[in-house]
């Protein structure tokens, strides 16, 4: 297990995290996803300078979320906002879309978010578009990302990320 790609699972479904920050069009921040004793940590530091204002963790593989409602994380933060963003196999003019749920991650306090699928939005480049819906079997990538218009550090630990079955 390689420092920049650490396993933590997503139910039972293995997953490797890697970082994807605003460098990738001219920003400044800077983030790492680390593993010990059980718990992902998402931290770094988030700029304004230069377009920026994002990082983000994410885990790429197949993970079928067929009959499930959301996903469960427990989480300790740091009192700012967060989202978890999901990918399948569509596109929008030949990049990712990416569905939002946001949650709030209490400072130091342990706390259960659930985002919902259907209150989540898909996304381009940050911008809410109007479809394709949610595909639950096609996903393909499974993020963390913090753009709440702030500079400065952030730390988000994770103890766990899991399904939230559908009520039968």
């Amino acid at each position: 297990m390689s420092a920049s790609s650490p396993r933590f699972d997503i139910g039972a479904v293995p997953a490797r995290w890697i970082t994807l920050d605003d460098d990738v069009m001219g920003g400044h921040s800077r983030s790492r996803a680390t593993v010990r004793d059980g718990v992902l940590t998402f931290s770094g530091t988030t700029s304004l300078e230069d377009n920026g204002g994002f990082a983000s963790i994410r885990a790429r593989g197949t993970f079928d979320l067929t009959g499930a409602h959301g996903l469960r994380l427990r989480v300790r933060g740091d009192g700012r906002a967060y989202q978890l963003r999901i990918a399948t196999d569509a596109r929008h003019r030949g990049s990712n879309v990416s569905w939002r749920g946001d949650f709030e991650a209490p400072a130091g306090t342990w706390t259960e978010a659930v985002v919902v699928f259907e209150r989540m939005r898909p996304t381009y480049r940050g911008r809410v578009l109007d479809g394709p819906a949610l595909a639950l079997s096609k996903v393909e990538e499974i993020g963390l990302l913090i753009g709440d218009g702030r500079a400065g550090a952030f730390a988000l630990e994770i103890a766990g990320i899991t399904p939230v079955p559908s009520a039968a």
